[in-house]
Formats: structure tokens, C-alpha cells, sequence
């Protein structure tokens, strides 16, 4: 196995930001014990919500599926460990203010029995991923409730299934965990790479692909070397190793795009696009888990950490265990803690609740202290700042004046389409604007507008519709009519007569039956 290769594209803009990642890297990945309680919101993916299958009362086991989703773009539930199903119920969950969601909630019997793998999934998961055709090996992926677990939290069968209609050369692994905290990444490819590797094969063998690229951020040489090691015993030629430079936010898909292979994604574009697909370390780690060892996606890894939690580390834990009981597991708070955040500081989502359970897409739990959150809000002195490290080359400062202006037109001339949420422009700003959030509201405020058009579109049609038919009937109706005339008329004054002595015989059969009704 040859070194890792340098030979990278150029990122636009981004930052060089301090890691805080050593502390909660110095012990090896600590597991939660299975908690009293554990709360599955049916929705942990991008696309439908999966639909419950269980019913309050009933006995669930580990692994078993709990909900499945009936659009075409969603991921199944399974039971986390096994128990009771207590309650199916609206429950804190970590979108951003702490909403509620529908969940499934099961008290935990301890015993933490597995379902057979048989009785779920067949012979299928008897046979060996190369042994399966490419379609069915897709299926397999599909049934084990794998999601990107990057944070995108796609689906991740209908990622691929979508990358099979295009022409692909590319499958990049993405070890890149550029965000301040989060090591969740880095401590899976330094303790689990074999699954990581093996897990880059299925993908290849489904994908049909001879290429995988594996990117690895420059300050994590334990995953390199760890992964290194397991490259060289495997021998496969195909897979190659890519160091990439510590910038923010070269974890982005597009951005680790131009990195790896100097290939431009196009604005409102995909990585398939350029003949690449992107997945993460922890997703193909999932892939290789299920395929191999019949475990679908019932738990995962994720970082505790900052100044607020008493002993930062990273834990596998249950999907469904609260933030709670993790925090709990890691010492506890400290004084200093005072704002719980999931996810990192640049893109997590705020919660003021700790009930709230880890889902597929929970890799990190940061809790901050005073001095970290909130700066005075100031006006904006068009310094320019935001632009230059804007990996997207967007001008933030133009797109803040639409949104404030709520100017639509203007702010999709000026790509907030393309805008990837980074917050690089929020941490330069030398007047504190929270410039992401009012991104991420224009955008929600422009979707929200253009599902106002959509409906508006489907009523008019519907009622032209409607006009158009009742326009063909009336046309029908008259054409009718004029039938009857055109036949009456060739018939002559005896068809006539004819017709009206028929009438006249009926209302003398209809008389009798009437007056004995009026005597009664």
C-alpha cells in the first residue's frame, strides 16, 4: 500500500479553525448502557416518515422493525434493544427550537434479546454480498434502515440506486471532519477501519464502480496510518488513500468533490453530476455491519463534548437513548454549561430540552459555556469578509441585504440556492450577524412561496379541468339533443303520434293505482 497521495484539487475560501478535538479522543469509544427507555421518532431521515408497524402492548425484539416507510424516498425503523412498546406519541425531538415529533417508545426489558436474522430478512443475509446481483444487493441495503450519516441523513439505498442511472468513475469515503468538536469520524477509522474498507468494497460491488477514493483530513495520522495498515493487508488496488488539508469546510460534498478529483459540481447540482458519489466512513461502516453481521441501524457513534459536559468523549450508544441519560454517562454538566447544542458549532441545531433522543443523525452533543454563545448583534459595515471565505463563492453580504428586503428574485440571482449552511460567514463577521440563520429562513421563506405557486398551479389546472369537462358535457347533451330532433323529424307526424299514444296508455295504467291511493 502506497503512501497517501496529495495530488488535490483547490478549495475556494474556508477557514483554518482550532479542532478542540483532543480531549474527547484520548480514551477509546466508550458504550452507553442500554437505558430504561428508548424514544424512536419515525422520522430520522430525508423523505416520507416511516409509518408504525407495532401497536402499544406489544413485545418487540433487537433489531426488529418497528416502522416502515410507504413513499419512495424513506428508511426503516428498527427496535433499538428489546421490550415493550409503551406509548406511540408526540416527543421532543433535536430539530432546531426543540419541536415535537411522533415517536415510538419502548421500555427496555433489560434482556436485550436479538430477532433472527432469518425471520427478517430471509436467506438473504446467508449469502455473500458478491454473490448477489448488483439490484439485489440495493434491496438488501434498503431493508436495514441505513442513512447518511454525515448529517445529511438520505436514505442512503435510494442514494445509490439514484447514482446507478448515472455515469459514474468515483466513490469517495468521506473521512474529512473538518467542524470544531466532532471526532466521532476519526475514532470509528482509527478503531473499526477493516469495517470502513470492507464496507468501501460492498459499495463498489453494488455501484459497479473501480474506483474509491478515501479523503482524510491532514490532522487525524492515527486513521491514516490505522486505515493505511488495512489497505495493505487487503491489497486492492482500487482503493486509494487521500490526505486532504485541515480546512473548513472541506467535509462538504461538493467542496471534497473539487478536492479529490479537481471536478466542479454545477450550481443546484449533484456530486453525480461529475461522475462521483460521496458517502461517509460511518455510512459504509453501517453497510458493512448489516451486510455482514445482520445488525441494521440501531445504534451509532457520536462526540460529547465542550466546557459544559464533565468528561468528554465519544460513546456508541442506542438510537432512541435520550441526551439525558449520554450526558449522564459522561459525568454529567458542569457550572459552566449553558446551551445545549446537536451537532457542531457551526451547523448544530440549538435544544433546550435533553429528552430529546439520538437519531441516525446525531454526531455530536455539545454543551457550551457562558462565554461561548451569544456576541451583541451589530450593523453590517460591508467589510467584504464573508465573501472571502465563502467556499461557494457567493457574496454573503448582498444576499443578507435581500434577505432582509425578502427580495426573492434577488436572492436566487445570487445563488442561496447554492449556499451550503457552513457558518463561515457567521464566525468572520466583525458585526456578529447571524447571517446563516437569516439564509436558512429566506430559504424556508422561498420554499414556502414556491409550494404557495405549486398549489396555486394544481388549483388552476384542476379548474380548468373541471371547466373542461363540464363544457365536453354540456357539447354532449346538445349533441344528444340535436339527435333526437334530426330522428323525430325524419320520423314524421306518425312517430309522433305514435309516441304520444304511448305516453297517453301509461298515465291510464299510473290512474287507477292513483285515485285508490288519494281514498286511502
Amino acid at each position: 500500500m502506497s503512501a497517501p497521495t496529495f495530488d488535490l484539487g483547490k478549495l475556494h475560501g474556508g477557514m483554518r479553525l482550532r479542532g478542540y478535538k483532543s480531549i474527547a479522543t484520548a480514551q477509546p469509544i466508550q458504550f452507553v448502557p442500554i437505558p430504561t427507555q428508548l424514544v424512536l421518532p419515525i422520522t430520522q431521515h430525508v423523505g416520507d416518515p416511516a409509518q408504525p408497524i407495532v401497536a402499544i402492548g406489544e413485545h418487540v425484539l433487537k433489531g426488529q422493525l418497528i416502522a416502515t416507510s410507504d413513499g419512495s424516498l424513506g428508511a426503516p425503523i428498527h427496535a433499538s434493544s428489546s421490550g415493550h412498546i409503551v406509548a406511540i406519541e408526540q416527543w421532543p425531538v433535536s430539530r432546531r427550537h426543540g419541536d415535537n415529533a411522533p415517536c415510538i417508545v419502548i421500555e427496555c426489558d433489560g434482556d436485550d434479546r436479538a430477532m433472527d436474522s432469518n425471520a427478517v430478512d430471509g436467506h438473504e443475509s446467508q449469502i455473500p454480498f458478491d454473490q448477489l446481483s448488483a439490484d439485489a444487493l440495493l434491496h438488501r441495503i434498503l431493508q436495514g434502515g441505513i442513512v447518511g450519516l454525515g448529517g445529511a441523513v438520505f436514505p442512503t439505498a435510494q442514494k445509490l440506486m439514484q447514482a446507478r442511472t448515472c455515469e459514474l468513475d468515483h466513490l469517495i469515503l468521506n473521512g474529512v471532519e473538518c467542524e470544531p468538536y466532532i471526532s466521532c469520524d476519526d475514532m470509528l477509522m482509527r478503531e473499526r477501519a477493516v469495517e470502513v474498507v470492507e464496507g468501501a468494497r460492498i459499495l463498489m460491488y453494488a455501484l459497479q464502480v473501480e474506483r474509491c477514493d478515501i479523503a482524510v483530513e491532514s490532522d487525524k495520522p492515527d486513521a491514516i496510518r490505522r486505515l493505511a495498515e488495512v489497505m495493505s493487508d487487503i491489497a486492492d488496488d482500487r482503493l486509494v488513500l487521500k490526505q486532504v488539508p485541515t480546512i473548513y469546510p472541506s467535509g462538504g460534498e461538493d467542496q471534497l468533490v473539487q478536492l479529490v478529483t479537481n471536478r466542479e459540481v454545477p450550481s443546484a447540482g449533484l456530486p453525480t453530476d461529475v461522475g462521483c458519489l460521496v458517502q461517509n466512513v460511518g455510512t459504509v461502516a453501517a453497510i458493512y455491519d448489516w451486510i455482514v453481521n445482520d445488525k441494521p441501524l440501531i445504534s451509532r457513534i457520536t462526540t460529547v463534548a465542550g466546557e459544559g459536559v464533565t468528561t468528554p468523549m465519544n460513546v456508541e450508544a442506542r438510537i432512541g437513548t435520550t441526551i439525558a441519560d449520554i450526558i449522564d454517562f459522561a459525568g454529567g454538566y458542569t457550572e459552566r454549561a449553558d446551551q445545549l447544542i446537536i451537532g457542531g458549532p457551526m451547523t448544530g441545531k440549538s435544544v433546550s430540552n435533553d429528552r430529546v433522543p439520538l437519531v441516525k443523525a446525531t454526531n455530536c452533543i455539545l454543551v457550551l459555556s457562558e462565554g461561548q454563545v451569544t456576541r451583541p448583534e451589530l450593523p453590517c459595515i460591508r467589510c467584504g469578509d464573508c465573501a472571502a471565505v465563502c467556499p461557494i463563492q457567493l457574496l454573503p453580504q448582498q444576499l443578507f441585504w435581500y434577505a432582509c428586503a425578502d427580495d426573492e428574485k434577488g436572492l436566487r440571482s445570487h445563488g442561496l440556492v447554492d449556499c451550503i449552511e457552513c457558518g463561515c460567514c457567521d464566525l468572520v463577521c466583525p458585526s456578529n450577524i447571524p447571517l446563516t440563520a437569516d439564509f436558512r429562513q429566506a430559504k424556508g421563506r422561498i420554499q414556502e412561496m414556491a409550494d404557495e405557486k405549486s398549489r396555486a398551479e394544481r388549483a388552476r389546472q384542476r379548474f380548468e379541468s373541471r371547466n373542461e369537462r363540464l363544457e365536453h358535457s354540456k357539447d354532449q347533451r346538445e349533441q344528444e339533443l340535436s339527435q333526437q330532433k334530426d330522428v323525430a323529424k325524419a320520423a314524421g307526424p306518425a312517430a309522433i303520434a305514435e309516441i304520444l299514444r304511448r305516453k297517453q296508455e301509461k298515465l291510464d295504467l299510473d290512474k287507477p293505482d292513483q285515485i285508490n291511493s288519494d281514498k286511502e
